[in-house]
């Protein structure tokens, strides 16, 4: 299992003022705090399995005002420095909903 803990990720292809993501992990529980960007404050909790492969919700507040909330789930790979890439297939619920697939790098 991966562990996360600690563990800080940006999205890809979004610049350095994207948003990062600090996850903490006990066990199989996961949960994390993100901020910067177009994200004034944001949390998620959910779990990690054996594969490393996370299973979470997530709220946000973002800069414009509009507060978000959804699911997530993220397949870990391996990069060959030793950082993990997150490939992440999200849905948005109420009145801003949507779908789709992003990707988080590990940054130090």
């Amino acid at each position: 299992m991966i562990n996360y803990d600690g563990r800080r990720f940006q999205p890809t292809g979004h610049g350095p003022d994207a948003p990062i993501t600090t996850y903490r992990q006990d066990g199989d529980l996961l949960w994390a705090d993100l901020f910067g960007g177009a994200v004034r404050r944001g949390a998620l909790c959910g779990r990690c399995d054996g594969d490393g492969v996370l299973d979470f919700t997530y709220s946000m507040v973002l800069n414009d005002g509009r507060v978000i909330a959804g699911h997530c789930r993220s397949t870990p790979e391996m990069l060959a420095d030793g950082r993990v890439r997150l490939h992440e297939a999200w849905e948005r619920y109420g009145p801003h909903a949507e779908a789709g697939v992003g990707e988080l790098e590990e940054v130090r």
